[in-house]
């Protein structure tokens, strides 16, 4: 069995990584920053509740780099453990077993983020 990583190892290393592709690619990757600028912006659903379903999606397609960066969101925006265990409830009922294992990642990462450095 894979080794639960480290998300905020995770999400530093991929946004360096990121550099080069805003580098190498920057009409992309602007492109995608304005994507994601406007899918998040609170509407009809806030801010918090978008980044839940992120959330979910992140464990139904088993994206370790997406959970921590939507954990890591859900924190600075006050999500509770309850909220997060909820959305996992979901995304286990939409996905089955599968997701349920991966679900684990996503606690485990929410918490990595929720304990002060």
């Amino acid at each position: 069995m894979a080794a639960i990583p480290n998300y905020q190892e995770l999400t530093r290393e991929v946004s360096k990584n990121l550099a080069t592709l805003r580098t190498d690619l920057p009409d992309v990757m602007k492109g995608f920053n304005d994507l994601a600028r406007a899918a998040t912006a609170a509407g009809e659903l806030d801010e918090k509740t978008k980044e839940l379903i992120a959330l979910a999606l992140g464990v139904a397609v088993r994206c370790d780099a997406c959970l921590g960066f939507h954990t890591k969101a859900l924190v600075r925006l006050g999500a509770t453990l309850r909220e997060v265990e909820e959305t996992l409830a979901m995304a286990v009922y939409m996905g089955g077993g599968p997701s349920l294992m991966y679900s684990a990642n996503a606690i485990a990462a929410f918490k990595e983020f929720s304990t002060p450095a």
